[in-house]
C-alpha cells in the first residue's frame, strides 16, 4: 500500500488515520506546488487529477479523495473505531461531519489562496471561514471530540484543515491566516489531538511541528 502525501497538504489527514490504525504503508512525498514526486517522477504520470491524498493498494487500485479513504483505512481496523459500523445513525454523522468539511473548510480556504495570488480582497473570504470554524466552536461545547467521546477519521481531517489556519506558510505566501483564539473549545480540541501520539508522529515526520 502506498499514501501519495504532500506534506502541510490535506493528506497529512491521511497519514494522521494510518497511524492511529497502525496500517502500514509506504508514504510517497509529492511536491504539490511542482507536481512532482520525490525522484523526479511527473505527478501527472501516477495521477492525471495532480492532487493529493491518493492510496495506491497492493493490487495497483488507485483510491481517490481523503474522506473517503479515512473511511476505507477505517473500516480496514474496526477495532480501533476510527469510524462507526457503516448503517448505524452514527456513521451517517461521520459523514455528515468529513461532507461539511470538505465543502465548508477545505474548499473555504481555496478562494483565500486564488484570491491574494491575482491580488484581490480577500476580507469576506477569510471571514466566512471565520464563521464555519465559529460554527464549530459550537458544536465543540461539551465535547471531547467531533462526534462525541471518541476520535474519529473527521478529526484528523478537521485538524489538518485547522493547522492551515495557524500555520506560517499560509501567513507569509498568501496572507490567509485565520484567528482562532476567540474560539475557545476548538482551541482546546486542537490541543488534545496535536497530543495523540500518532499525530505527533505525523507532524515530527512532517517537520511541521507546531
Amino acid at each position: 500500500m502506498k499514501l501519495y502525501h504532500a506534506p502541510g497538504s490535506c493528506s497529512q489527514a491521511i497519514c494522521i488515520v494510518l497511524r492511529e490504525a497502525d496500517i502500514d504503508a509506504e508514504i510517497v512525498k509529492v511536491d504539490a506546488r511542482k507536481h512532482v514526486v520525490e525522484g523526479g517522477r511527473d505527478y501527472y504520470d501516477v495521477t492525471e487529477l495532480g492532487y493529493v491524498p491518493l492510496l495506491e493498494l497492493d493490487d495497483g487500485t488507485m483510491l481517490r479523495e481523503g474522506p473517503v479513504i479515512a473511511q476505507y483505512l477505517a473500516d480496514q481496523r474496526p477495532e480501533v473505531a476510527l469510524a462507526p459500523a457503516y448503517g448505524t445513525l452514527a456513521r451517517y454523522r461521520l459523514m455528515e461531519w468529513l461532507n461539511f468539511l470538505g465543502t465548508e473548510i477545505h474548499k473555504g480556504f481555496i478562494p483565500l489562496l486564488y484570491a491574494v495570488q491575482a491580488g484581490k480582497y480577500v476580507e469576506p473570504v477569510r471571514q466566512k471561514l471565520d464563521g464555519r470554524f465559529a460554527w464549530i466552536d459550537r458544536q465543540l461545547d461539551g465535547r471531547t471530540f467531533l462526534t462525541g467521546d471518541t476520535f474519529a477519521v473527521a478529526d484528523a481531517y478537521l485538524f489538518a484543515l485547522t493547522g492551515w489556519g495557524k500555520a506560517d506558510w499560509m501567513r507569509s505566501v498568501y496572507n490567509a491566516d485565520i484567528d482562532l483564539s476567540r474560539h475557545a473549545h476548538l482551541r482546546a480540541w486542537y490541543e488534545r489531538v496535536r497530543e495523540r501520539p500518532a499525530v505527533q508522529a505525523v507532524l515530527a515526520a512532517d517537520k511541521l511541528l507546531r
